[in-house]
């Protein structure tokens, strides 16, 4: 097993899931349960408030996400599978999961993930301690 993001050229996940009508049609299930729930919307790494539209999903685990005989994907991820972050926060997520061996092949992708997430937390919130 890998946590280590695969290039999107070959990767089902990557190029076809995240772009599936079934990937959008759980994205805005999740914004619309978010909602309901009352919270307001902030960035899982850097909690600053954001939109919908500003946030990506980040897949602590996989489960949900399946490819039916027919071809076609099918997202039924738990609600709490999924972080919102800033895109650039996402992206700083996945580098720490990338580059650390331990995170990218040892750990369960939610371990890593949470682990990841807590660096990333960490990081942005000593930056912005700085003058």
């Amino acid at each position: 097993m890998s946590n280590h993001r695969k290039p999107t050229a070959g990767n089902g996940y990557r190029a076809q899931f995240l772009r599936s009508p079934a990937w959008f049609a759980r994205r805005e299930r999740w914004f619309r349960k978010q909602e309901r729930l009352g919270g307001p919307l902030a960035c899982a790494a850097c909690d600053r408030p954001a939109s919908k539209h500003e946030l990506e999903l980040h897949h602590l685990d996989y489960a949900g996400v399946s490819l039916a005989a027919d071809g076609s994907w099918r997202a039924f991820e738990p609600h709490a599978d999924l972080l919102p972050l800033h895109p650039y926060c996402h992206e700083l997520l996945h580098r720490l999961i990338d580059r650390d061996i331990v995170l990218s092949r040892h750990r369960s992708r939610r371990a890593a993930s949470e682990f990841a997430l807590q660096r990333v937390r960490d990081k942005l919130t000593a930056h912005q301690g700085m003058p």
